[in-house]
């Protein structure tokens, strides 16, 4: 690529200016650049004006860019991978998720490809973390005033990053040793290879022999690999300046010379072909790419040009890089526009974080609220997508102390709270003593009604300090659940009568529904009722088995049905049948609802009445009181039903009061 470069150095007919072999004076001035200039030979100098050096200037600043990312990715070939992985936006991400995409990258077998991705997960996990140990210590240091318990929290979180990220650096530290290694030996090749390339200027030689040579060390420089980024320009520029040499030493074998340095002109024309098009090419990072590559072929593949195209080809190479060079600024001058929306954004979030840091509140709930809404802005602030670089640490820095601050004061309140919750924590240990009492108690009449009401006044006491709210709620839960299981048992046990009710009435069921009526009222009436009181007769059955009073009753629903007896008397037989069943089971508070029930419809039939009786008086006041209409009558007969319904509500208040329990 030096043929841009050396123009100073040759004489019209290709021999080297000096008598120097090697050609090491004019090699030094071309190695004081990276990359090759454009200037003409020294007996065609043209003085440059201002605007043509601002250009060139700027066409250099594009060229030197390119030119270091190459010699970085020559030292290291898994550099040129990365470009293609897009770089995520890690601090949007959740501490799960980076641990999650760390294992992913590390995964790859071209981990190190992804090095800058890992090392920004590690950056944004650490942040994170860290910011969340504070706020875990704040905690513990509020609800615990011994000076002698140490903080300590432990995150398999962290515990999976740390083993991940391990790995990586194991593998990096490997990757760089080899690496190492490998730049030292292919530098010595590298530097070996020029030495021979200088003794083939040889006038003694045979010309077959040292073409032949020259191939070999061309073929031997491709295959040579990596050398270290500080060395790649200078080695490079050597190395084709001593090409440059060789091929202009060659003037017995013009005509193979030109037909290379035509073949090389045709490689770097289709080069710049490509740089034209990718000018145009709307994914300015993909194409920007493509153009360092472009830059490396032209570079380390091609060789140099005639002297006649030289200036030409490379001027329209470097002016297509800075066009796209100009355009790659622009993008990023975009990306730093949204940059900045997304700063602005971040200072709203921090802004109002630090608001409800002054906001005081009086309640748990309250703070609640407050907490959820800091949460919400602590999202909104990791999606709001990344900020210049130079400002990301002091915004990060604002937002930890906006949640700091927020943290802080809402500590303050719940260590103002903390007596309280020391109160509480005395009453339940009151009432877990009092449940262990009587979790062995076997005067459940007694016990039973005592536990219930431990257990309403645990309800009404509040919080207690958190690292005993687990154990305390366990030893009070244990104890009830003992007292309660051994009730159940008791409950749950079957005597004997009553299981012998079950398998009377079980059986006399299968008789009850071969019954049929004859016919005759008065006998079908009589008839169902001594079934009842044969079946009240058997007694009451376990309480598992209770199902047995329905089908009962089921019976007596479709025989009731059957005889032609009022609904009143119907109604009222079903429900001294069902209070029976009632008395006989004790249940005072079941039969005690059933009264308050009955009174207040009672009450209700009472209201409808009264209201039906006032609709009358509107209607017998007017002009044809005389003529009762439809509407009238139909009034006059809901009145007459809900008098009915009221006696029959009354006749069974009346008989439940009569029932007497044992």
């Amino acid at each position: 690529m030096l043929e841009e470069k050396n123009d100073n150095l040759l004489e019209a007919d290709g021999n080297v200016e000096n008598n120097s072999v090697d050609g090491t004076n004019a090699a030094a001035k071309v190695l004081e650049s990276n990359e090759p200039s454009d200037f003409p030979a020294e007996d065609n100098v043209v003085t440059p004006s201002l605007e043509e050096t601002v250009s060139e200037t700027k066409n250099q600043t594009a060229i030197d860019a390119i030119a270091e990312t190459n010699a970085e990715e020559s030292e290291d070939e898994t550099l040129k991978e990365r470009h293609d992985i897009p770089m995520k936006d890690y601090d949007a991400l959740s501490l799960e998720d980076l641990v999650e995409e760390l294992k992913a990258l590390i995964s790859n077998e071209k981990a190190m490809s992804f090095k800058d991705h890992i090392e920004e997960i590690k950056k944004a996990f650490l942040a994170k973390y860290n910011h969340l140990l504070e706020e875990k210590k704040e905690e513990f240091l509020t609800e615990n005033q011994d000076p002698n318990e140490e903080f300590q929290y432990h995150s398999p979180l962290k515990t999976n990053f740390d083993k991940y990220y391990s790995h990586f650096r194991d593998t990096k530290n490997n990757h760089f040793k080899s690496l190492q290694t490998n730049l030292k030996t292919n530098l010595e090749n590298r530097l070996a290879i020029v030495e021979e390339l200088k003794e083939l200027i040889n006038p003694q030689a045979n010309i077959k022999d040292t073409l032949k040579h020259f191939n070999d060390l061309r073929e031997r420089w491709k295959n040579a690999g990596s050398i270290p980024k500080d060395k790649y320009n200078h080695v490079w520029n050597n190395f084709h300046f001593h090409v440059e040499n060789f091929y202009d030493y060659l003037h017995l074998d013009r005509e193979a010379r030109d037909l290379d340095f035509k073949h090389n002109l045709e490689q770097k024309q289709k080069i710049v072909s490509r740089v034209e098009e990718l000018v145009k090419e709307a994914d300015i990072n993909k194409a920007f790419r493509e153009l360092q590559d472009l830059h490396r072929i032209w570079k380390e593949d091609i060789g140099p040009v005639s002297r006649e195209h030289r200036d030409d080809i490379w001027n329209k190479f470097s002016d297509l890089t800075k066009q796209m060079h100009d355009k790659r600024e622009v993008l990023f001058e975009n990306q730093r526009g949204t940059e900045l929306e997304n700063l602005e954004k971040k200072k709203e979030i921090i802004a109002k974080i630090e608001v409800l840091a002054t906001e005081k509140v009086n309640a748990h709930a309250q703070w609640m609220a407050q907490i959820e809404k800091v949460e919400a802005l602590r999202t909104a602030f990791f999606s709001a997508g990344k900020v210049p670089s130079e400002v990301n640490e002091e915004t990060w820095a604002s937002f930890k102390t906006a949640v700091r601050n927020f943290n802080s004061f809402k500590n303050s309140f719940y260590k103002d709270i903390k007596k309280d919750q020391n109160d509480n924590l005395s009453m339940k240990a009151a009432l877990v003593a009092k449940a262990k009492e009587l979790q062995e108690s076997t005067d459940f009449a007694a016990a039973t009604p005592i536990m219930k009401q431990i257990q309403e006044e645990w309800k009404q006491i509040g919080h207690v300090p958190r690292k005993h709210s687990d154990k305390i709620w366990q030893e009070f839960k244990n104890a009830c659940n003992h007292y309660f299981d051994k009730l159940k048992e008791q409950k749950n046990e079957e005597n004997g009568e009553e299981v012998e009710a079950f398998d009377n009435k079980k059986a006399y069921l299968e008789t009850l529904r071969e019954f049929q009526l004859t016919g005759d009222h008065k006998t079908d009436l009589d008839a169902i009722k001594l079934h009842i009181e044969t079946w009240k007769g058997f007694g009451k059955v376990p309480f598992p088995r209770r199902h047995i009073e329905g089908k009962f009753n089921k019976i007596l629903d479709a025989l009731f049905e059957k005889l032609s007896l009022s609904k009143k008397d119907t109604d009222m037989i079903r429900f001294a049948n069902r209070m029976d069943q009632l008395s006989e089971s004790h249940d005072s508070r079941k039969l005690d609802s059933e009264k308050i029930f009955i009174m207040r419809k009672i009450d209700e039939v009472q209201n409808e009445i009264f209201q039906l009786e006032n609709n009358i008086q509107f209607f017998t006041n007017t002009r044809n009181a005389k003529k009762e209409n439809s509407i009238v009558l139909e009034v006059r007969k809901n009145i007459a039903i809900h008098k009915e319904t009221l006696d029959v509500w009354k006749e069974k208040l009346k008989q439940l009061r009569n029932l007497k329990i044992e």
